[in-house]
C-alpha cells in the first residue's frame, strides 16, 4: 500500500508542473487556484458525505483544518503558480523538492523530534544543489527573474510544510487525510474568494480547451488524489519519510519541461540535480556519511 502511494504521489505530482504551465496567461492567478479547489471541493466533499466518510469535527479540529486549508490548498499555490511565471515549471518543483528539509526543520520545532546531524549536511547539499543548477539561468540578462522565482517556490514550499505540520497534528488528533482535506480545500476554496473579492479581481472564463483540460487534472488528480494519497503517507510513514517521494518530482517535471517547455539540460543542471537528489537522500537516511563515533570505532 506504501509503495502505491508513494508511486501515485510522485507520477501525479511530477506531472502537475507542467498542468500548471498550461493554465498560465489564460487568467488571473488567483483565479486559476480559486477554480482548481473550488472545482477539488465541489467533487471530493459531496462524495465523502455520501459514502459516509467524512468525520465530524470539533470547533477546535475546524480551526486547524482552516489553517491546512490556507496552506496547502491557496497560499503554497500561489506562490508557485505565480513562480512559474518567472522560471520552468520543472525548476520550481526542484526547489519543491526541499519540503524534506523544511519537514524535518518543522518535526523539531513543533514535534520536538530529534534533529539529526544528517539533517544539516542535507540541507547544505541540497542548497548548494540548487545554486548549482541555476548557475546557467542566473547568468542570463533577466536573472532577477529568477530570482524572483526562485524566492516564491521558496516560500510556497514553506507553506506546504506547515500544511504538513497541521495535518500531522490533525492525523494524531484521529481525523482521516479524507475529511481534513475534503474540508481543508474547501476552505482554500473561500480564502482565494476572499483575496479575489479584496483585490477586485473579476472571474475570466478561458476559452482554451488545453486550459480547462489541465484545470480537471490538476483538481481530480493533483488535488483530490494526489494530496490524499501524500497525506495518507504522512500517517502511516511520518512526514519526514513521506516527503522522500518529493525526490523523483524534480526528474519527471524537468524531463516533462524539457519536452513541452523548451528546458534544455546542461552539465551544470545535471550537477545540480544529482546534489539536490542526493541531499534528499540523506536527510531520509539512505546515504550515510562517517561520522566521528564511527571513524574512532573504526579506527579502535
Amino acid at each position: 500500500m506504501n509503495l502505491f502511494l508513494y508511486l501515485s504521489t510522485v507520477l501525479i505530482w511530477g506531472s502537475t508542473w507542467l498542468a500548471i504551465y498550461f493554465q498560465l496567461g489564460e487568467a488571473p492567478v488567483v483565479v486559476s487556484v480559486a477554480y482548481r479547489f473550488i472545482l477539488a471541493a465541489l467533487l471530493f466533499w459531496p462524495l465523502l458525505k455520501l459514502t459516509g466518510r467524512l468525520q465530524p469535527l470539533s470547533k477546535r479540529d475546524q480551526g486547524f483544518v482552516v489553517l491546512q486549508g490556507m496552506c496547502l490548498f491557496s497560499l503554497n499555490f500561489i506562490c508557485f503558480y505565480n513562480a512559474t511565471l518567472y522560471i520552468p515549471s520543472g525548476l520550481v518543483s526542484v526547489i519543491f523538492s526541499l519540503a524534506t528539509l523544511y519537514n524535518a526543520l518543522g518535526n523539531r520545532l513543533f514535534y520536538h523530534e530529534k534533529l539529526d546531524v544528517r539533517v544539516l549536511v542535507a540541507g547544505l547539499v541540497g542548497l548548494v544543489g540548487l545554486l548549482v543548477l541555476f548557475l546557467p539561468e542566473l547568468r542570463q540578462t533577466q536573472s532577477e527573474h529568477v530570482v524572483k522565482g526562485v524566492a516564491l517556490a521558496a516560500l510556497g514550499t514553506l507553506f506546504f510544510s506547515l500544511g504538513n505540520m497541521i495535518s500531522k497534528r490533525n492525523s494524531l488528533q484521529g481525523l482521516s487525510p479524507l475529511t481534513t482535506n475534503a474540508y481543508g480545500m474547501g476552505y482554500g476554496s473561500l480564502l482565494l474568494c476572499l483575496i479575489l473579492l479584496i483585490t477586485g479581481q473579476a472571474p475570466v472564463l478561458p476559452s482554451s480547451p488545453t486550459y480547462w483540460g489541465a484545470l480537471v487534472y490538476l483538481s481530480v488528480f493533483g488535488s483530490i488524489f494526489a494530496f490524499t494519497a501524500y497525506l495518507m503517507l504522512v500517517a502511516r510513514i511520518g512526514a519526514t519519510r513521506a516527503a522522500y517521494a518529493t525526490v523523483l518530482f524534480p526528474l519527471v517535471a524537468l524531463s516533462l519541461s524539457a519536452l513541452f517547455e523548451g528546458y534544455q539540460w546542461s552539465l551544470w543542471s545535471l550537477l545540480g540535480m544529482l546534489l539536490v537528489i542526493a541531499g534528499n537522500l540523506i536527510i531520509n537516511g539512505q546515504l550515510r556519511f562517517p561520522t566521528t563515533r564511527s571513524l574512532v570505532r573504526q579506527a579502535n
